[in-house]
């Protein structure tokens, strides 16, 4: 899948858009799971690392899903 652009009812998208949201998924998911086990008391500001978190997971996803 490459950073090309989707013409939606003449709207133009880019799927860096899908990135985002997929990301956003991603970290929600991470959050949750690091709630549920002794890890996530270890955190010391909650809202840098969720800000880090999505940074890193929007990078793998752009990374991986991105054109070569």
């Amino acid at each position: 899948m490459g950073l090309r652009e989707w013409s939606i009812g003449g709207v133009l998208l880019s799927p860096f858009l899908i990135y985002v949201v997929l990301a956003l998924l991603v970290t929600g998911g991470l959050r949750l799971l690091l709630s549920l086990v002794p890890v996530g008391r270890w955190i010391w500001h909650e809202a840098l690392f969720d800000c880090a978190l999505y940074v890193c997971v929007l990078t793998v996803i752009t990374v991986v899903l991105g054109p070569l």
